[in-house]
């Protein structure tokens, strides 16, 4: 696995602390990738740490790290402005994968009409942001409230 980049941010507003955690070039299409992320968009940190151990999809183990290196941006960040902050609280503020380079291999695939394709290996850029602020309601949450609603 090649070597991932973290990169650090903050934006402390008042009590509130945010802490990014980047991998760049990291070996999987960002289409697969994102199908994990939608997963954990929006949960706390230890049930997105938990869904991510028991999810059988190879992305989910790229993206833990990713999501472990946020929580420990986040806890040095407090550490540095002298404030406590509980993991427990800490929030999956937004979470995504960004295309990077696609590198062509020399392999090629048969294509219609005699010709032919070449293979492309696709990288990714993997983002994850924690925050201690709860996010307002989440799609899902959302469409079970509305479904409530509209039973009752």
């Amino acid at each position: 696995m090649p070597s991932a980049r973290f990169w650090l941010a903050v934006a402390d507003r008042g009590r509130k602390m945010e802490a990014i955690a980047k991998a760049k070039n990291v070996k999987i299409s960002s289409q697969k990738a994102k199908l994990v992320m939608d997963l954990i968009r929006g949960l706390k940190y230890g049930q997105a740490r938990e869904l991510l151990r028991f999810t059988n999809k190879r992305a989910a183990g790229l993206i833990y790290k990713v999501l472990e290196s946020a929580r420990a941006n986040a806890e040095q960040l407090a550490q540095q402005d002298n404030v406590l902050v509980d993991v427990d609280e800490l929030w999956v503020k937004a979470c995504y994968a960004d295309t990077g380079t696609t590198k062509f291999r020399r392999r090629v695939r048969p294509a219609p009409m005699g010709r032919a394709y070449r293979e492309r290996r696709h990288y990714s850029h993997l983002t994850v942001v924690v925050s201690t602020e709860k996010q307002a309601a989440g799609k899902t949450q959302g469409k079970k409230e509305t479904a409530v609603e509209v039973a009752g």
